[in-house]
């Protein structure tokens, strides 16, 4: 139930690429998450930056990484900036081994957000429904799941996204900032 598992080296052959969208978290909870998730033993703590998935780690041949650039640069220039709020605990199991904070505001905008991101020349299925949150443990025992999930049931935060980030991943499996996209689309007629 973790589609956007940033997990392993998942690197293709030289003609192709690994890339995955994300909305980063932002400090002070992006340091406080990925100390969490080093608390419970998740070994991806330090190599994955605190996020909400748009696009889970996807194979794109390097011809069409021009085109995947304008595709993002537009889908940002078509959103706006929103709130999110991050508010408690959830888990997928018994599908998954995985404890994530739930998005609680902001949802509506990562869905359509994430929709329109895997259109294109990104356009793929995923293995799960998307479910917008931020992974703080997986790959580790079912005592550590516990102490993630009652660890940060009281969490709240609360932060404005004005961008996306295109990560890549490297020949190492390390994953690097490619490029961010910063939302310049109208602000809808309600607010949200």
């Amino acid at each position: 139930m973790n589609d956007d598992t940033f997990v392993g080296r998942l690197a293709g052959p030289p003609e192709t690429s690994v890339i995955g969208v994300i909305v980063p978290v932002p400090e002070p909870w992006a340091a406080l998450l990925v100390d969490w998730r080093a608390k419970v033993g998740d070994p991806q703590a330090r190599a994955v930056p605190p996020h909400v998935t748009l696009l889970p780690p996807t194979e794109v041949p390097r011809t069409d990484r021009a085109a995947v650039s304008e595709h993002l640069a537009a889908v940002a220039a078509s959103h706006p900036p929103f709130d999110m709020h991050l508010a408690g605990t959830g888990t997928f199991k018994p599908v998954s081994d995985v404890v994530f904070v739930a998005v609680a505001r902001g949802i509506g905008n990562c869905e359509l957000l994430a929709n329109d991101v895997r259109q294109g020349p990104l356009d793929r299925s995923l293995s799960f429904p998307y479910h917008p949150h931020v992974t703080v443990a997986h790959d580790v025992p079912a005592d550590m799941l516990e102490v993630a999930y009652a660890g940060l049931q009281d969490l709240s935060a609360e932060f404005r996204v004005e961008a996306f980030t295109e990560f890549e991943q490297t020949p190492s499996g390390e994953w690097a900032v490619v490029r961010q996209y910063p939302l310049t689309g109208p602000e809808h007629p309600s607010g949200a």
